[in-house]
């Protein structure tokens, strides 16, 4: 103890803490939120949607790019940021899960009260589905003997094969788990995320049995989107909605 301060013997501590900061602020909490829905946002676009001034947005983005959390373009006079890697997103989205629901501010509007009941019915996170659709996709493929959940996330063989039969690559060359679980925080239960997770969600997006709405991380089922999930998983229209 020197000074009335201590110093940690543990070498992970100060990168931790550092860690730990770049949370500690609405406004970069916000745009990792947003960030999200995978997509490159502009400086502009994120300040819009987080209520701040562009200097302000760019000094928060600049300290998570900084952090290792985003990474950014340059395309001429514009500036893109996406989070890094699917490891930051899960990061993310695992915090975000341990916030307790009473302590979630309540909607200002009622345009916010729509947008948050849309994220919590089907939203992407990320790369991979979530909200309630999210949950109800992984409750099928697990009831129908295609994903085990007992000892972790596992496709069975029966479930590489309806991944297969259903036109759905699983691109299995890259360091990324095939299945995992990624706790949904508005369903406080755990949804399919990894490669698996991702090869479907963007399968259903190409397919357009999914669409996004709004300029959220929002998505709903359409009409083929119904038609292919009871064909393929024996899921009832109204479960989607």
């Amino acid at each position: 103890m020197m000074g009335g301060m201590t110093r940690s013997t543990d070498p992970v501590a100060p990168g931790l803490a550092a860690l730990a900061a770049m949370f500690a602020d609405e406004t970069r909490a916000t745009f990792l939120l947003t960030l999200l829905d995978g997509r490159a946002w502009t400086a502009g676009e994120l300040a819009r949607h987080a209520h701040v001034a562009p200097s302000t947005a760019s000094e928060h983005l600049g300290k998570l790019v900084a952090g290792g959390l985003l990474t950014e373009d340059r395309q001429g006079r514009h500036r893109y940021v996406r989070l890094a890697d699917p490891h930051v997103a899960q990061l993310v989205e695992d915090l975000a899960a341990q916030v307790a629901p009473d302590t979630t501010r309540r909607p200002r509007t009622l345009r916010e009260a729509g947008t948050g009941s849309a994220m919590a019915r089907a939203r992407t996170c990320y790369d991979h589905l979530a909200g309630r659709l999210g949950i109800t996709l992984t409750d099928a493929l697990t009831h129908r003997g295609l994903l085990r959940q007992d000892t972790g996330f596992a496709l069975t063989d029966a479930g590489l094969r309806w991944f297969d039969e259903a036109g759905i690559d699983l691109n299995r060359t890259g360091r990324r788990p095939l299945t995992r679980g990624c706790l949904d925080w508005t369903e406080r239960r755990p949804h399919l995320a990894g490669t698996a997770g991702a090869a479907l969600c963007r399968h259903a997006l190409d397919a357009h049995w999914c669409v996004r709405i709004g300029s959220e991380r929002a998505v709903k089922v359409t009409p083929d989107g119904e038609r292919a999930f009871a064909e393929l998983l024996g899921i009832d229209a109204a479960a989607l909605h």
